[in-house]
């Protein structure tokens, strides 16, 4: 029974999870904690996306300085409750989220925040490049979208890898937090000031 409890305890501390839900995935995993530990995110992605419609009415705004003082970022971070907001992992979140936008530079959150004419101008040069290819308009088409979607995983702070665990976009770390806490958060905007831009 201690073993069971010590795994139970194992993957409270490695996740956050409730113990319940510990439990369950424990038994669904065959108390593999790696493996429950991927029956966790898979679930809690999951109730993220259900939580995605809920309004969120308490949050913060979080200042990022860089070191040398030339390069400065503030990003407004909203959750449902204020009980979240001034928890101290949520608070590392949303500072996270500034030293994101500080190392890579988005242009926007997501997709809908890219400007038209950013995207119009992007997608003029990519089929200029492949003007003289003589490659079928079919397969020109494909790689100007390809082109696209590499444009839109720098350009916006949800496609970009995340700077501190590149193997996930900072949109999965969103989902993770999101699970985590049991609430929705929106990350509603952010300003990046560069001294002599």
């Amino acid at each position: 029974m201690s073993d069971e409890l010590d795994r139970v305890k194992e993957l409270r501390s490695r996740t956050s999870a409730g113990v319940m839900d510990c439990k369950r995935a424990l038994q669904e995993a065959g108390q593999d904690i790696d493996k429950a530990i991927e029956v966790l995110r898979t679930k809690g992605i999951a109730k993220a996306a259900k939580r995605a419609e809920r309004t969120t009415s308490a949050g913060v705004v979080e200042a990022y300085i860089h070191p040398g003082e030339r390069l400065g970022v503030l990003v407004e971070v909203d959750v449902e409750t204020d009980f979240v907001a001034r928890n101290q992992d949520f608070r590392r979140f949303v500072r996270d989220l500034a030293m994101q936008v500080a190392a890579a530079d988005p242009i926007a959150i997501d997709r809908d925040g890219v400007p038209a004419d950013s995207v119009e101008r992007e997608k003029r040069i990519f089929e200029e490049q492949l003007a003289d290819s003589n490659k079928p308009a079919n397969i020109v088409e494909k790689i100007v979208t390809g082109k696209l979607d590499k444009f839109y995983a720098d350009a916006c702070l949800l496609e970009q890898p995340f700077v501190k665990t590149p193997e996930k976009t900072v949109g999965d770390y969103l989902k993770e937090q999101i699970a985590k806490f049991g609430e929705n958060i929106r990350i509603k905007r952010f300003a990046r000031f560069k001294v002599g831009e």
